[in-house]
């Protein structure tokens, strides 16, 4: 790995680090980089490079952490991510924006991390109250729009655990990451209209999940 790139991806271990303490952080979308600063990063500049991390680097740690409800799973999904992002940026085109190749990787990373756990299994709702893994979730879309305490997002981080993994990339890119279904759908190389689906199904899931655990926590 070259000097440069490591600078890099320790400096964006720290944000991770620091990001991960910061609990109503929005994934929100970041502005379009300058042409210039992905041609700079091409040529080798890390400062460049850094720059990218920095407009990327909540958003890609965002997905991956609903995708893979696991903090640290998260923080090296997200180096995975930057290193391919280095090892192909050469030859991505300059003058297109970035988004949505980097969250394309990154759903392709957190799937072959999700294949590698060997017992197929997610975190449990009291595994993810210990790791606070949905504690900056933040209302993006309706599915999320009537919660208002930490211990539900919670449920909703083990709702999404649930769920196939095809029907959680779809929710997670569409109502959290706030991406329009056209871009979910070229993310995940599929048609609109099956996006929209899974879309549908993940939200009826996800709130017959969430009814049922409220349900029984009243009784």
């Amino acid at each position: 790995m070259h000097k440069e790139l490591t600078i890099s991806l320790t400096v964006m271990a720290a944000m991770i680090e620091r990001r991960d303490e910061q609990a109503d952080e929005t994934i929100a979308a970041s502005s379009p980089l300058r042409p210039s600063v992905i041609a700079r990063a091409r040529s080798g500049e890390a400062d460049a490079f850094e720059e990218i991390m920095l407009s990327y680097q909540r958003q890609v740690i965002g997905i991956a952490s609903r995708l893979l409800g696991n903090p640290d799973d998260a923080r090296d999904a997200a180096q995975e991510v930057f290193l391919r992002l280095h090892k192909y940026l050469h030859r991505l085109d300059a003058g297109k924006e970035l988004s949505p190749w980097l969250y394309r990787v990154t759903v392709n990373v957190c799937r072959d991390i999700q294949r590698k756990r060997r017992s197929g299994t997610t975190l449990s709702l009291e595994q993810e109250q210990a790791h606070g893994t949905l504690d900056h979730l933040t209302s993006h879309h309706d599915i999320e729009g009537d919660l208002g305490t930490a211990q539900e997002k919670q449920i909703i981080a083990a709702a999404l655990a649930t769920l196939p993994e095809k029907e959680r990339a779809a929710v997670v890119l569409r109502d959290i990451a706030g991406l329009p279904t056209k871009e979910v759908a070229q993310i995940l190389k599929s048609s609109e209209s099956t996006v929209r689906s899974q879309i549908s199904m993940a939200r009826v899931k996800i709130k017959k999940y969430r009814d049922q655990v409220l349900n029984r926590r009243t009784r």
